[in-house]
């Protein structure tokens, strides 16, 4: 598996708003673009050639909104940049490595992405992106 770079550092945060003030007056930060995924609404920040990547969840059933309850704001995962997710996933799998998502599904900005079960990756919830030409 190739791994290019850190795509993006996940925080699931209580307000959208507050945490793009906070980002942008305290480290210059701007948002290149928001989304909404599902019940998800996502907003990505970047930094050098990654980005911190903001999620909020979209009501109670958001899988963002139900970790922030059991959790708290903060951390929610790191994704990580793959040539070819088809054959990390494989490979992954060669290894013993629980997913999440046995295929990829489509994530930020069209990309291709499967997130690797936490029990196997030392509590850490890891995210696999394959992202559209061009991006």
């Amino acid at each position: 598996m190739k791994i290019k770079r850190i795509e993006h550092i996940a925080i699931a945060v209580d307000s959208m708003g507050k945490s793009m003030d906070l980002f942008r007056d305290v480290f210059g930060l701007g948002v290149e673009y928001e989304e909404q995924i599902g019940q998800t609404k996502l907003a990505m920040l970047p930094v050098g050639e990654t980005y911190v990547e903001l999620l909020e969840g979209q009501g109670p059933d958001s899988g963002v909104t139900k970790w922030i309850a059991e959790k708290g704001a903060g951390l929610f995962h790191i994704c990580f940049e793959v040539e070819d997710i088809d054959a990390a996933i494989a490979e992954l799998k060669q290894k013993g490595i629980k997913l999440r998502d046995e295929t990829p599904r489509i994530g930020h900005g069209g990309s291709r992405i499967a997130f690797l079960d936490p029990a196997g990756t030392g509590n850490v919830l890891i995210e696999l992106a394959e992202l559209v030409a061009g991006h």
